[in-house]
């Protein structure tokens, strides 16, 4: 399960990226993909007891709610 969580999580925050770099008027939904990508970076850093990644990516997901308050809800 591990090894599918972490390419949910690289392929959804690759999209995001190219989403953003696209500046679509709908790249505030990157936001929604790096959000699912850093969920599923958080779980498999902490099913690899990789606290780094845990803390990286939890960070990184505190910053995407952030984004998709700014750009998506206000």
């Amino acid at each position: 399960m591990t090894t599918w969580l972490k390419w949910i999580g690289t392929t959804t925050a690759a999209s995001g990226a190219l989403w953003v770099a696209l500046n679509l008027p709908s790249s505030g939904w990157a936001f929604v993909l790096f959000t699912v990508s850093s969920v599923c970076w958080t779980t498999a850093g902490w099913r690899m007891r990789e606290p780094s990644l845990v803390l990286l990516h939890s960070l990184f997901f505190a910053i995407n709610i952030v984004g998709i308050y700014r750009w998506l809800l206000v």
